[in-house]
């Protein structure tokens, strides 16, 4: 597979694309602030880090559950293996983000709060996020992202409190636009989850697209909850598209068999919202040829991790993870905020956000190192440490966004299931 640094104006599609991306950012209104005056603690002076999770056991991203929380778990168990050297143990409380059907986070997110958490790593759905980041931020604790894509965190006024491993949907949208538009196809049609997710992913898609020479001929939205989908795939057929981008949560899975033997596979396009593995779900065969795009280096780049990962699971006698969606995103989440604890020695959250932005490289006055072994051994050694992570660089700038990131392109196999494109 191919690896390439591309800019914003470049259409050259291939199997991932590696951008930086601090210029797509607008200045916000969330800064960490300086950095702050606690070292790091010497070794044997215990501290717990006490996290919370709000990710999705139930509702339209329950699929990206699994791999999510698995990461937070195995990074936690990383962190307490060389807590009797560091000092820094962590405790996990899990919890359910639903979506905003079912608003499991109001209940959820109350909880977590009442167990003093010092930071919570959530949600997967940026609009479940925006329901309760002001409850989260205003009560002073950090809200940690592994898959918000959302523009509207960038300018969101968090108290410098919200962080994300994730990039923004600017990415996301300009590489599968150009996708679409390489691909040949003149025309698209869009069926858009009405959410800040799907509508502000869906704008940016169709500037790449239009900026390429495509016409978007039919972009036709749903709401969270709705079950029937039919006036929706009729209104985007009836305009006949070369191409249609199914920017959806699960409820995809409701909408493909209406598609199914009235538009071609090769020329459906997912998103990291709906790409899944679908095997057996639909007839074999059904998806062939299907492209979608996931934030993130390429799953079948890091198969390092996700081996480890697997073995990890395996240990905890869990059931075997079917996919690997944010996984590394989650893992590299927990890994940062126990390092942003370990430099500031303490638990305090508004000192660890302070932390967040030196120990990914944010500073650029660190050493790099890519496991939380090393980089710990370089704060407890009087250094700063540049976390270099299983999903990429990250290296926040002063919003709390990632300003290197990379997209997959993926494609669907006969069996149903995704790997990495190498067109």
């Amino acid at each position: 597979m191919n690896v390439f640094t591309r800019s914003r104006s470049s259409k050259a599609i291939s199997g991932i694309a590696v951008v930086g991306i601090s210029a797509l950012f607008l200045a916000g209104c969330s800064s960490s602030g300086d950095e702050g005056s606690s070292s790091a603690p010497e070794a044997g002076e215990a501290m717990t880090l006490t996290i919370g999770t709000a990710l999705p056991q139930t509702g339209n991203l329950a699929f990206l559950g699994p791999p999510e929380e698995a990461g937070v778990a195995y990074a936690a168990s990383q962190v307490n293996d060389i807590s009797d050297a560091t000092g820094l143990s962590m405790d996990v409380v899990y919890g359910d983000s639903g979506d905003t059907d079912n608003k499991a986070y109001e209940t959820e997110i109350p909880r977590l709060l009442n167990d003093d958490v010092s930071a919570i790593i959530g949600a997967a759905s940026s609009g479940v996020s925006l329901q309760f980041i002001d409850q989260v931020t205003g009560a002073g604790v950090i809200q940690f992202s592994p898959a918000n894509t959302s523009d509207a965190f960038t300018t969101y006024d968090d108290n410098g409190l919200y962080f994300r491993t994730a990039p923004s949907d600017v990415l996301q949208g300009e590489v599968l636009g150009n996708l679409i538009a390489e691909d040949g196809n003149q025309t698209l049609g869009m069926i858009v989850l009405n959410d800040s997710y799907g509508t502000g992913l869906a704008k940016y898609v169709t500037e790449a697209f239009e900026a390429a020479g495509g016409e978007v001929v039919a972009s036709t939205t749903y709401n969270t909850g709705d079950t029937t989908f039919d006036a929706q795939v009729s209104e985007v057929l009836a305009a006949d598209p070369d191409a249609i981008a199914l920017i959806t949560f699960e409820e995809v899975t409701t909408i493909l068999p209406s598609l199914f033997g009235q538009f071609p596979a090769e020329d459906l396009y997912f998103v990291d919202g709906n790409l899944s593995n679908f095997g057996d779900e639909f007839p074999e065969g059904s998806l062939t040829g299907a492209k979608g795009t996931l934030p993130g280096l390429s799953i079948d780049s890091i198969g390092e991790f996700t081996g480890a990962l697997d073995e990890f699971v395996a240990s905890e006698g869990d059931d075997p993870l079917e996919e690997y969606s944010y996984a590394a995103e989650s893992f590299d989440s927990v890994i940062l905020l126990a390092l942003a604890s370990l430099s500031a020695g303490t638990t305090d959250s508004a000192a660890i956000a302070e932390k967040l932005i030196e120990v990914s490289g944010g500073s650029g006055d660190g050493e790099k190192c890519t496991t939380y072994s090393d980089c710990a051994d370089i704060i407890m050694g009087g250094g700063t440490a540049d976390y270099d992570g299983v999903s990429g660089p990250i290296t926040f700038d002063d919003v709390g966004d990632p300003t290197e990131a990379s997209v997959g392109i993926y494609q669907f196999g006969d069996d149903n299931n995704y790997s990495a494109y190498e067109g």
